[in-house]
């Protein structure tokens, strides 16, 4: 089994940048893709994007494109979010995933999953 944890979240204006984080237990760390999604408001949980268990390849949902960013430290058992230009509309509840399942998007493709980390974007 794999405990994750997230945090980093908080309240931004918008425009903002923010950096979430997620702590994964175990030695196995590095046997999981790893991937974020969030809920908003009244709306289903969503896949923002992946990163492959080396970090060498990424995805991303067309919305976040160019304003997310994924990375891990196989190291320090750590993911990261990092989230520029920040907009109203990525307000939501940030959860990170881990999977065996090869380029998951969906969130049938993960295995373990955090508690969540609040997102709130003002205008």
């Amino acid at each position: 089994q794999v405990q994750l944890v997230e945090s980093g979240g908080g309240l931004v204006q918008a425009g903002g940048s923010l950096r979430l984080s997620c702590a994964a237990s175990g030695r196995t760390f590095s046997s999981y893709g790893m991937g974020w999604f969030r809920q908003a408001p009244g709306k289903e949980r969503e896949f923002v994007g992946r990163i492959s268990k080396s970090g060498s390849s990424t995805m991303y949902q067309d919305s976040v494109k160019g304003r997310f960013t994924i990375s891990r430290d196989n190291a320090k058992n750590t993911v990261y979010l990092q989230m520029n230009s920040l907009k109203p509309e990525d307000t939501a509840v940030y959860y990170c995933a881990a999977g065996r399942q090869l380029g998951a998007t969906t969130l049938r493709g993960y295995d373990y999953w955090g508690q969540g980390t609040q997102v709130t974007v003002s205008s």
